[in-house]
């Protein structure tokens, strides 16, 4: 589990090609501080394990479907990437919940600087339009944000410039691939709801009344 709450960014030192995944080598300082053999580390959103640890490094292995759903095919060497060790407990959630489990690729169709922020729309599937809210929570290359504006098949995020030099987002460019990880909360909900209709349940009818109330 993660926050969305980046800690540094890492440089890729080296990626080597196992099978049809890789093995890839990242440099970094303050997530070495305690990070061990089996740790869970999110690169650029996605949840992966230590597998490997140097003096001024950590490995980890993206297997076939890793690569096909994110964007870490598209790393190189001397790419930076977005890094955050896994929540522990009694930390404070500065973010929202995300577990690291990338549920799809957005490309970014637009960049607005601005005095204040830095607008950014992202493209996306459009089957996923679902679990889009606005004024909720999303996580785009494991940075947590909040969706100032949502249309059918993209999505504005409003970035501040702290969280944009703090992160990769500063290095995008209109063209470029993120991961995207949308709100647990959203899908859990929607999840229930479907289940509960589909059985017919009484919970659906206590649900449904709930969430038809005018002030939600």
């Amino acid at each position: 589990m993660f926050t969305g709450i980046i800690e540094e960014i890492g440089t890729i030192k080296a990626i080597r090609s196992i099978g049809g995944g890789k093995r890839i080598y990242v440099n970094c300082v303050k997530v070495l501080e305690d990070a061990q053999i089996d740790d869970s580390i999110a690169v650029n959103g996605v949840c992966l394990t230590v597998v490997e640890r140097g003096a001024d490094y950590f490995a980890v292995e993206a297997v076939e479907e890793t690569l096909e759903k994110t964007s870490l095919a598209e790393l190189k060497t001397n790419s930076r990437v977005n890094l955050e060790r896994a929540l522990a407990v009694g930390d404070r959630l500065g973010g929202h919940i995300t577990q690291g489990h990338v549920d799809c690729l957005g490309e970014i169709d637009e960049i607005v600087r601005k005095t204040t922020e830095i607008s950014i729309w992202i493209s996306y599937p459009p089957s996923f339009s679902k679990w889009v809210v606005s004024k909720g929570s999303i996580a785009v290359d494991g940075v947590s944000l909040t969706i100032a504006q949502k249309e059918s098949s993209r999505l504005k995020i409003a970035v501040i410039p702290h969280t944009w030099k703090k992160t990769v987002l500063s290095e995008k460019n209109v063209g470029d691939k993120v991961n995207i990880e949308f709100d647990i909360i959203g899908k859990y909900v929607e999840n229930l709801i479907s289940s509960s209709q589909t059985d017919g349940s009484s919970e659906s009818s206590v649900l449904n009344a709930f969430l038809e109330q005018p002030n939600l």
